[in-house]
C-alpha cells in the first residue's frame, strides 16, 4: 500500500492505519530528513528478522538503529551519559544525525550480539515521529538502497513502492528524499567519533 503523507500536516488517521500495521508485524518505508529508511517495531522480532532477511544481514551484526520520537526515549534504552554529551546531542536532534550510544538493559535482546551499543536517530520529519509517537516505542530504522552503482539510495518514493511493495506493507510517500545519509557519531569511547560523513555537521 502506498500513503501519501505531508510533513507539515500529516493526517493522523493515515498515521493511525501505519501504527496499527506496525502493531502487526508490518513493515514500512517511510521519509526522514536524509535517505528514506525501512523500518518495523522494534518489539516485535518477527518483523525485525524480516527486515534482516531483506537487508541481507544477521540480527546481531546489523547496524540498526532506533527512531525516536524525542530525547525521553535516550534514558528508555541507553544508558546514563554526561551533562555535556547530553547537551551536544539536544544541540543536534532532531536532525539528520545518528547518535551511537551504550545501550541499557530495554533494547531487546536480538540486537545487541556482542556489540551493546544502540544508535539513536530523531530526524527533522513529522511524519515519522508522529508514527513513533503514536506507536509508543521506537522503530527499527536502516537505510534503502539502490542497485544504481552511481545513485547509492533511491529518492522517488513511487520507484520505491514499485520495488518494495511486494516485501513491505506500507510505503509512505513524503515527497523526494535526499542522496545523503545521516551523520553517525560514535559516542561510546572517550571522544566523539564520526563513523560515517553525512548531512549533519557536528559543531562541538
Amino acid at each position: 500500500m502506498l500513503i501519501r503523507l505531508y510533513n507539515e500536516n500529516p493526517n493522523i488517521r493515515e498515521i493511525r492505519k501505519v501504527v496499527d500495521v506496525l502493531h502487526n508485524g508490518g513493515l514500512i518505508i517511510y521519509p526522514t530528513d536524509t535517505v528514506y529508511g525501512l523500518g518495523c517495531d522494534i518489539t516485535n522480532y518477527k518483523a525485525v528478522e524480516k527486515v534482516a532477511k531483506i537487508k541481507g544481514v544477521k540480527i546481531e551484526k546489523a547496524n540498526f538503529s532506533f527512531i525516536c520520537s524525542g530525547l525521553s526515549h535516550l534514558s528508555d534504552y541507553t544508558r546514563p551519559i554526561s551533562n555535556h554529551l547530553f547537551k551536544l546531542i539536544k544541540r543536534h536532534l532532531p536532525g539528520p544525525f545518528t547518535f551511537i550510544l551504550d545501550a541499557n538493559n530495554n533494547v531487546p535482546k536480538y540486537f545487541k550480539g556482542k556489540k551493546k551499543t544502540v544508535g539513536i536517530r530523531i530526524p527533522d520529519n513529522t511524519i515519522i515521529r508522529t508514527i513513533v509517537e503514536e506507536l509508543g516505542n521506537p522503530i527499527l530504522s536502516t537505510s534503502i538502497h539502490d542497485e544504481d552503482e552511481i545513485l547509492e539510495y533511491t529518492t522517488d518514493p513511487e520507484l520505491i513502492f514499485e520495488k518494495y511493495k511486494d516485501l513491505v506493507d506500507i510505503v509512505i510517500d513524503g515527497g523526494y528524499g535526499e542522496l545523503t545519509p545521516s551523520t553517525v557519531v560514535d559516542c561510546t569511547g572517550g571522544n566523539l567519533e564520526i563513523l560515517r560523513e553525512g548531512k549533519g555537521i557536528l559543531s562541538l
